[in-house]
């Protein structure tokens, strides 16, 4: 991990199961989550819905990479570009 890895940022609700394996799988990485609940605030869920154009959380973004959800963040894990994704090697996918 380099120090110019990116933020990674997550939206959340506290009741939320793929939200508590992502944060766990990134954990498991040494990364920490930049959490935003968006259960405490509709604004902010709306901002995520106009951002995303999806509704459901987790939505997960690696500085300013739209990676998904817990699903989708895996399958990119299992393709062997989350890693590169995360360590700040590449910007896009």
């Amino acid at each position: 991990m380099s120090e110019q890895s990116p933020t990674i940022t997550m939206y959340t609700t506290a009741i939320c199961p793929y939200c508590n394996m992502a944060k766990a799988f990134l954990k498991s990485q040494g990364r920490e989550v930049e959490e935003v609940r968006v259960d405490l605030d509709p604004v902010i869920r709306d901002n995520m819905v106009a951002k995303t154009k999806r509704t459901s959380v987790p939505q997960i973004f690696v500085g300013e990479v739209h990676v998904g959800g817990y699903d989708d963040m895996m399958a990119l894990h299992r393709q062997g570009k989350l890693l590169p994704l995360l360590n700040g090697e590449v910007t896009e996918l």
